[in-house]
């Protein structure tokens, strides 16, 4: 059939050529998007020029910035303070004042005030296990380096054994505290420790568990009999205190000095890092560290008063992160 007169007026023009597309993108170069945000500002195609041009470039910026560091020296003008976290911490109403005569009465009245107060003979002891069932080969010696670090303790495998009645048998035999770690996909994930026997109990997140072989640098007599001395760092408001009186009890009073050994607890947008150093006096001057582990870092969930119920224990504190992540300067240890 013949075409109609529509059928033609219908028709598409005819497309240009490919020689002739190219030469219009040519007559409009768009500039090239540079590989690196470094080198934006830098219009240049070639590439090993390009490179050049931007070595050069931060060369003399860093060039400025020795100059403008030498003449704050030759100025003696007063450093400013860094902007950190730390600095910009949210004031808080909990914080400790060393002038409140009413909360440190709280404080040093509290759960642990025989211990502080040294109305008991005993030294701590505590009884270290695992969740119900039986730990990762990881897990297993984790617990039993934490055994021989931590002094006073035994590691006991629990397997299937329920919580009250090995606290039962606690009592009996006069320990002071209970460390319970669970583990998660083969490695630790929540630590429990419960002061007897009025309490409290606390849960924490732990993270970042390695083991003494698995440092770098680290020494070679990892265990001692001799009692370390303890350090615990930016503990301020209530909650910190009375969670830094908590780790201080689980060891002993007064430090032997011999041994030289220092375990710290120290504090840091509520993370929890825990270090077990030995220091050598190189010169009357000169300390050095060295680290013999273990290592983790805790982060705590709750505060529970008493010892373990799930069911009717009433907390104290309890984290949650939606309701109280409000802001990245707020912490409450």
């Amino acid at each position: 059939m013949g075409r109609t007169n529509s059928d033609s007026e219908e028709e598409e023009p005819p497309r240009p050529s490919k020689r002739f597309q190219k030469s219009q993108k040519n007559d409009n170069p768009e500039p090239e998007t540079t590989e690196t945000n470094s080198t934006r500002d830098i219009n240049v195609r070639n590439k090993m020029v390009r490179q050049l041009l931007y070595v050069k470039l931060k060369r003399t910026k860093s060039k400025t910035k020795l100059k403008e560091r030498k003449l704050r020296k030759e100025s003696n003008e007063p450093r400013e303070k860094p902007k950190t976290l730390e600095s910009k911490r949210q004031p808080d109403e909990t914080w400790i004042d060393q002038n409140d005569s009413e909360t440190l009465n709280d404080i040093e009245n509290d759960e642990m005030s025989k211990y502080f107060k040294r109305q008991t003979d005993n030294e701590p002891k505590i009884l270290l296990t695992s969740q119900q069932g039986f730990p990762t080969s990881f897990t297993n010696k984790f617990l039993k380096e934490l055994a021989r670090v931590l002094p006073n303790t035994t590691y006991f495998y629990r397997r299937h054994h329920p919580i009250k009645r090995i606290m039962k048998k606690m009592a009996d035999e006069d320990y002071t505290d209970l460390i319970v770690i669970n583990e998660d996909h083969g490695k630790p994930s929540t630590l429990y420790i419960s002061h007897l026997p009025e309490g409290p109990t606390m849960k924490f997140r732990l993270t970042s568990c390695r083991l003494s072989k698995q440092l770098r640098s680290r020494g070679k007599n990892c265990y001692t009999k001799y009692r370390p001395e303890i350090i615990l760092n930016h503990f301020n408001t209530r909650i910190g205190v009375k969670v830094g009186r908590l780790l201080a009890a689980l060891f002993p009073h007064d430090p032997q000095y011999v041994g030289r050994h220092v375990i710290t607890f120290h504090n840091q947008r509520d993370f929890i890092f825990f270090r077990h150093h030995m220091y050598k006096f190189k010169d009357e001057k000169k300390v050095g560290l060295q680290e013999l582990g273990p290592r983790f870092t805790l982060k705590l969930k709750s505060i529970q008063k008493g010892t373990f119920d799930s069911l009717y224990g009433e907390y104290e504190f309890v984290f949650k992160r939606k309701e109280m992540e409000t802001s990245r300067t707020k912490f409450f240890l």
